[in-house]
């Protein structure tokens, strides 16, 4: 199994959180559909995959149907690629999908922003302690709201088999702040993906997660690459030819008050027009509109005719 500081060096990367190809009736996983669709990620160059998570569409799947997910995943990529799968809820459901994970030969587990009605730091700090003694796994902390306070997450730094933080909050003051405040060596990650992989690399950010990357993998590795390499002006082409579309994942879609619905439909519509296999969304979420699904055309075309993605 793989030790946490080649954990730490893995999520130095693009971080693929994969989406989940469901029947047209979206009553079964397409297993076959997904294993597909992440060998062609690998072969596009992707080796970091995050299944399981908000784009995978964790909490519309089953116990069982998260197990298989990352099994499917472990199975479908090469000894070189890095497997996180997420999981949350309560101690009893995480302990149960990190053991599976574990025998499914995944590297990490992300454990998913608290979803609970009511939380206390203590108790958060004692669930993340009991996550990480109850598995041999990497852990990843996911941020995704203010429930995990910046002092809750400089204590979660300092364990030894934490190796990465998704930061998934528009506000660079806090990230930076956090980044700063936190004495342990993790990984910081740029849980919002391209639009904000410059700034966020400024601040501390070695990776970010994408969703786009399932349907233009080429794409996002260029972006990051670019980043990497303090390639600024070739960043920037590429976020701008990225960002119509991540800002149409944000929106609220028709008949709607509820933030970002469009997300993981609009992933999926992505996919479509690409080539991948991706089916219909679960509810609680419904497919992009006529005209969403329109623009998420058009900006996928501009993603494409961003080409080359190589440097000048």
């Amino acid at each position: 199994m793989m030790n946490e500081d080649a954990l730490r060096r893995r999520f130095r990367d693009v971080a693929f959180t994969t989406a989940v190809p469901f029947t047209d009736d979206a009553a079964d996983v397409r297993y076959d559909a997904l294993a597909e669709n992440v060998a062609d990620l690998y072969d596009a160059g992707a080796r970091l995959f995050v299944p399981c998570g908000n784009t995978g569409e964790y909490y519309a799947l089953s116990e069982a149907e998260r197990k298989r997910v990352v099994r499917t995943h472990v199975e479908a990529t090469g000894d070189d690629a890095t497997v996180a799968g997420g999981a949350g809820g309560s101690l009893a459901t995480v302990r149960s999908l990190t053991d599976a994970y574990e025998d499914a030969g995944a590297d990490a587990v992300m454990v998913m922003h608290p979803d609970h009605t009511y939380v206390h730091e203590e108790g958060l700090r004692e669930y993340y302690r009991a996550v990480c003694e109850s598995t041999d796994l990497g852990v990843v902390i996911y941020k995704r709201g203010p429930e995990l306070t910046r002092e809750v997450l400089a204590d979660l730094s300092e364990r030894e088999s934490v190796v990465a933080v998704k930061f998934a909050v528009n506000d660079v003051k806090e990230f930076a702040a956090t980044v700063a405040d936190a004495p342990g060596e993790v990984t910081w990650v740029n849980g919002l993906a391209e639009r904000f992989a410059l700034s966020y690399a400024v601040e501390g950010a070695a990776g970010y997660t994408t969703g786009v990357g399932n349907f233009a993998p080429e794409a996002t590795l260029a972006l990051f690459e670019a980043v990497d390499a303090g390639e600024w002006e070739r960043a920037r082409r590429l976020q701008r030819a990225i960002r119509p579309f991540e800002d149409l994942r944000e929106e609220t879609g028709e008949g709607n008050s509820l933030a970002a619905a469009n997300n993981v439909p609009a992933v999926k519509e992505g996919m479509r027009l690409a080539g991948y296999r991706a089916g219909p969304v679960r509810p609680p979420l419904t497919g992009l509109s006529e005209a969403d699904a329109d623009r998420a055309a058009d900006y996928y075309d501009r993603i494409v005719d961003a080409q080359p993605l190589t440097a000048d």
